[in-house]
């Protein structure tokens, strides 16, 4: 079976991507179902798992892809073999059954990601939970992977977490990556103004001819200024980031009183400096999100389905040219998802 495999841990991660022949065929344990992957997308969770991830412990060489669409092909015990000859679309967050506690359970599940935690969807064949899967007809299967994980991420950050609504004034930072992407389409389609922020003025004009009503370069100093003074020094309502450390605080002075950041990632870091008096003094909140669950991943992929919302594609690669395409991610100079086509 042709897969892209990552050999070991290392930094750029493209260095260890090899394409393969040889792989072995998984086989659908019960409940799951067996996937021929159709396309395959990449996120920047590709490249964390390919630099080595504290607390994961990995078997090398691996194969990552945390998107992914393709036809079922077999199914596992206990799954209805009416699921045989459809097209699917994966969401990679699988629930881990928590231990009852005696005091109360968790408010938020512990997720296992598939393409993180155990093999993903980079390969030619890919099993899943069945129910972790929704028949997608016949939508592009490329496009379908490639709106899948980032689309379910931003639905969840700007409805279940932030709790937009139709007016609000919503700041997405470091817009081409597929998640702020994501976000930029879905606050427009919510009927929210949106601005957003990035290093590249190439990107910036992309951006607003996607709908943005604004757009701020990140120069490496304070942008809030700008940002307060394109609301008339209100603030926004609410701030989508996923870069960390290095955007923290200034999204933080964007806000208006009450306002919500929402963060899924810290891709420039961890530990920000913050400013503890503006968040109590003005009343803000600083919320996480992860991914998201099965009926928030219905809900984004009907807007897919109906045509509301679509992704944004950077680049479309043979499988076979996977190294390339991890080369493309790790440049970050792309605009959109990157895919990769199986078939």
């Amino acid at each position: 079976m042709r897969a892209l495999i990552v050999r070991a841990t290392g930094s750029p991660v493209a260095g260890q991507v090899e394409f393969v022949h040889d792989a072995a065929t998984p086989e659908p344990g019960p409940g799951e179902v067996l996937v021929r992957t159709e396309a395959s997308a990449l996120n920047h969770l590709d490249l964390w798992v390919g630099r080595g991830m504290p607390g994961i412990t990995l078997a090398w060489p691996h194969v990552g892809g945390s998107d992914g669409a393709g036809v079922v092909e077999a199914v596992g015990e206990g799954v209805d073999a009416a699921w045989l000859g459809r097209r699917v679309l994966l969401d990679a967050a699988v629930p881990v059954p928590e231990r009852p506690h005696p005091e109360r359970m968790p408010a938020a599940p512990d997720l296992a990601m598939i393409g993180e935690h155990g093999p993903g969807t980079h390969r030619e064949r890919f099993t899943a939970p069945v129910g972790n899967v929704l028949d997608v007809g016949d939508a592009d299967p490329v496009a379908a992977a490639a709106f899948a994980l980032a689309h379910l991420t931003a639905w969840r950050m700007l409805v279940t977490r932030a709790g937009v609504r139709a007016g609000d004034l919503v700041l997405v930072t470091g817009i081409g990556g597929g998640v702020a992407l994501a976000a930029l389409a879905l606050a427009k389609h919510l009927g929210c103004r949106v601005i957003v922020t990035s290093r590249s003025e190439q990107k910036l004009a992309r951006a607003l001819e996607l709908g943005a009503d604004h757009a701020v370069l990140d120069s490496g100093t304070d942008w809030s200024r700008e940002v307060r003074g394109l609301t008339h020094k209100r603030g926004v309502d609410v701030c989508v980031d996923s870069i960390g450390a290095a955007t923290h605080l200034a999204c933080l002075k964007s806000l208006a009183r009450g306002g919500t950041l929402v963060t899924c990632g810290c891709t420039s870091g961890p530990a920000p400096t913050t400013d503890l008096a503006r968040v109590f003094w003005n009343q803000q909140r600083i919320v996480g999100s992860t991914m998201g669950d099965m009926h928030e991943f219905r809900q984004v992929v009907a807007l897919f389905l109906s045509g509301a919302v679509a992704p944004v594609i950077d680049r479309v690669y043979e499988a076979s040219d996977g190294r390339a395409a991890y080369e493309r991610l790790e440049s970050q100079q792309q605009f959109g998802k990157i895919v990769l086509r199986w078939s």
